[in-house]
């Protein structure tokens, strides 16, 4: 908890996004743009041509990989867009699983379908949950936050009808549009990719609308932004909404790759994962957590085995490095190379 509340002092102290601020104009803020749209494409295009090179256990590891940062992205938008540190967003990651899963063998094996109840459910979930956590700042709000996963964890775990302790199987094969089933790994694949774009860039649509801004505001300055006229509060409760709304779809992709959940998807690791990735990734930049989120599964799952089981070691050390010698975080680097560019 230490180094959580380190991690979350961290946040605060730098929480504009990393790269260039938004007052920059003229020839040196305009330079990169061409620039990070051709790495953007060449990005997207070697996720998409991923399958076609690699086998099915990397493919799934992948999958996973994305299904994971869409739930970073919703911590993303609470700690860095909103100045919200969140340790209860694999509350709504789990509603969403869970949601997937019961649609998927009761009703329909169509990934449409579950995605878009696992949204509305997370949605629902967050609103429910959110209009008392939102008054709260800082280290309160993260404890609120906890309580309300452990909450719902500990519902998950004793409810027989969602399978308790023992988590729900049982889900088929999704599908597409009353299609054949997608049981080839990269076909799985390539839908979670599909919604994990969107998502990201629905997100980003929303950073960068006026609401984002005033977000951002509020963030920076509540007060002032209470001068104005604007209801802190209220906009508060709206991104917590939206972010458990991308949370749910984050465990609607998690379901669709592993056809089971569990009350584990929804504990407290999972939640420290996600705000881990925050962290390591760059508070505030979108994509940065989600290359966190990538290397933190990727330490957790396939380089523990190689360090003899001491993969959470290796990211407690990697954290404590990132807190003290890149505070914005991986995405922090190429704000910094991008800063340098526009003075030379």
């Amino acid at each position: 908890m230490k180094a959580i509340q380190e991690g979350v002092a961290t946040m605060e102290t730098t929480a504009s996004p990393p790269g260039a601020s938004e007052s920059e104009t003229g020839r040196g803020a305009a330079r990169p743009a061409p620039r990070r749209a051709v790495i953007m494409v060449a990005v997207v295009a070697i996720l998409v041509a991923a399958p076609l090179m690699l086998g099915p256990y990397p493919v799934t590891t992948m999958t996973r990989m994305l299904a994971f940062a869409v739930l970073v992205l919703s911590v993303d938008l609470l700690t860095g867009v909103t100045g919200l540190p969140a340790l209860g967003q694999a509350a709504y990651f789990g509603v969403g699983a869970y949601t997937a899963v019961l649609v998927g063998i009761h009703i329909t094996p169509d990934a449409l379908v579950q995605t878009l109840a696992a949204l509305a459910m997370g949605l629902v979930a967050a609103a429910v949950t959110g209009w008392i956590a939102v008054r709260a700042r800082g280290i309160v709000f993260l404890m609120l936050t906890l309580a309300i996963g452990e909450s719902v964890h500990q519902v998950a775990d004793t409810w027989k009808a969602v399978g308790g302790s023992n988590g729900l199987a049982g889900m088929p094969p999704i599908s597409l549009f009353g299609g054949p089933s997608l049981l080839a790994a990269g076909l799985v694949y390539w839908w979670v990719l599909a919604v994990a774009i969107a998502v990201l860039a629905a997100v980003a649509l929303v950073v960068r609308s006026p609401y984002g801004r005033t977000l951002r505001g509020i963030r920076d300055n509540e007060s002032r932004m209470r001068a104005l006229g604007y209801r802190p509060a209220l906009a508060r409760y709206g991104a917590f909404c939206l972010a458990g709304a991308v949370a749910g779809v984050g465990g609607a992709l998690w379901a669709a790759q592993a056809r089971f959940v569990s009350p584990g998807d929804m504990g407290f690791e999972v939640a420290a994962l996600a705000l881990l990735s925050v962290v390591i990734g760059g508070s505030g930049s979108l994509w940065g957590p989600c290359l966190g989120a990538a290397l933190v599964l990727l330490v957790r799952d396939n380089l523990s085995t190689y360090v003899g089981g001491h993969g959470p070691l290796v990211l407690g050390a990697v954290f404590i490095a990132v807190v003290f010698l890149m505070p914005r975080g991986l995405a922090g680097i190429t704000g910094v190379r991008r800063r340098k560019e526009t003075a030379s």
